[in-house]
């Protein structure tokens, strides 16, 4: 395996970076160190980066679709890493992932209906409901000794008195970093096909499931389901490649993938950035050395942030993640309100991370941390932190 330096700093500023660049714009100190939105602060893997400069090196970037190789090289990943091959016939390629669950919201259900999600969620989820004039219906999972559950009977309770038409499940859980177990998924399941509820699967932090907890794709569970599934993936989150904007849907269902085409149509929108489907499919195909040294240097960030949490900040919790590269800390020990912890994060701590109250339910003592950075960044944002909290 290459040798990779994941503790380098790049100096992401003045580059057009949502994360680094636009901290005034969306209501911050300009000096705030940021760890919030969901992409790496690592460069992508070599074969990406030698697959682009080739493509650029071309000089056209006209219109580009994908030939049988890409499909090979996607479906491959999942087969050797999930146990799940995805048929041809079934991608569908969008932009993104929230892209693609608006796409299915309209197409599956009517507006009106009910749409139910589990909080504290992936805030897009809400407004890709409400935007499109359904009604959010909320599964609240339950936060007990440290730890999230799904409260089953509620689950099924929200669907039968919600009459809820679809279901999109966070899998692994953003941000709480549940990697459901096969049992769960199997409940899930079974109460969606009692119910005739839709199921779109949000799958995109997959390859961040740690080796203790293994990912499963939800149709590896739920086979007889397929006529009611969607699976949504991207190497996003991956292989850092979010600006690309490139995810890969998978709609085992001829009359549910027509539907949700015809979506897409009325979208006006057809084909993917070239230079996307380029680094996508060298992502697959080539960047399986680059993530297991880049899933290594994530648990060691993990490991320190835990053990600096304990000696230092020993009033904030961490919730103890399955999978993705977030921690969830539990900050109700500082003893404030929200308004008073988003103060001490933003105005003293100096510090951009995601406030808990915007993935609702009961989340405003909570706060999500990105650990895809180097050491040195992470260690500066601890301590930040430590010297507000005793102030």
């Amino acid at each position: 395996m290459a040798i990779y330096d994941f503790d380098q700093l790049i100096d992401r500023r003045n580059t057009n970076s949502l994360k680094y660049d636009f901290a005034v714009e969306r209501g911050k100190p300009s000096d705030v160190l940021p760890l919030w939105v969901a992409d790496m602060d690592f460069r992508a893997p070599e074969p990406v980066l030698n697959a682009l400069h080739e493509a650029v090196d071309h000089g056209i970037f006209g219109y580009s679709d994908v030939k049988a190789d890409y499909y090979e090289a996607v479906a491959g990943w999942f087969e050797q890493h999930f146990h799940w091959r995805p048929q041809g016939e079934w991608l569908v390629k969008t932009p993104g992932v929230v892209f693609a669950i608006a796409m299915a919201v309209r197409a599956l259900t009517q507006p009106g209906d009910s749409v139910l999600i589990q909080p504290p969620v992936y805030y897009p989820f809400f407004s890709v409901i409400r935007d499109n004039d359904r009604l959010v219906v909320e599964n609240e999972l339950v936060y007990q000794s440290g730890k999230y559950a799904i409260d089953f009977e509620d689950f099924e309770r929200k669907i039968a008195e919600n009459q809820v038409k679809l279901f999109i499940l966070c899998s692994p859980h953003n941000p709480v970093g549940r990697v459901w177990t096969a049992e769960e998924l199997r409940r899930i399941g079974e109460i969606c096909h009692k119910h005739s509820v839709y199921v779109v699967s949000d799958e995109i932090h997959c390859d961040f499931a740690f080796d203790e907890h293994p990912h499963r794709v939800f149709l590896t569970v739920n086979p007889e389901l397929a006529n009611r599934t969607i699976i949504c993936t991207a190497p996003s989150k991956t292989f850092n490649l979010a600006g690309l904007q490139v995810s890969n849907i998978w709609i085992p269902d001829n009359g549910v993938r027509a539907a949700i085409l015809k979506e897409i149509d009325r979208s006006g929108y057809s084909q993917l950035n070239t230079l996307g489907l380029t680094a996508c499919k060298a992502a697959y195909a080539e960047g399986g050395d680059w993530l297991a040294a880049c899933r290594k240097y994530l648990r060691s960030n993990l490991d320190f942030l835990r053990d600096y949490l304990v000696q230092h900040l020993p009033q904030i919790r961490l919730v103890e993640p399955e999978g993705t590269y977030f921690a969830w800390l539990d900050c109700s020990g500082l003893g404030l309100s929200c308004a008073q912890l988003n103060d001490l994060i933003v105005n003293h701590a100096r510090l951009w991370l995601d406030a808990g109250h915007i993935f609702g339910g009961h989340a405003g003592q909570f706060q999500r941390v990105v650990l895809a950075c180097p050491r040195a960044t992470l260690q500066q944002a601890l301590e930040q932190l430590a010297r507000a909290a005793v102030e």
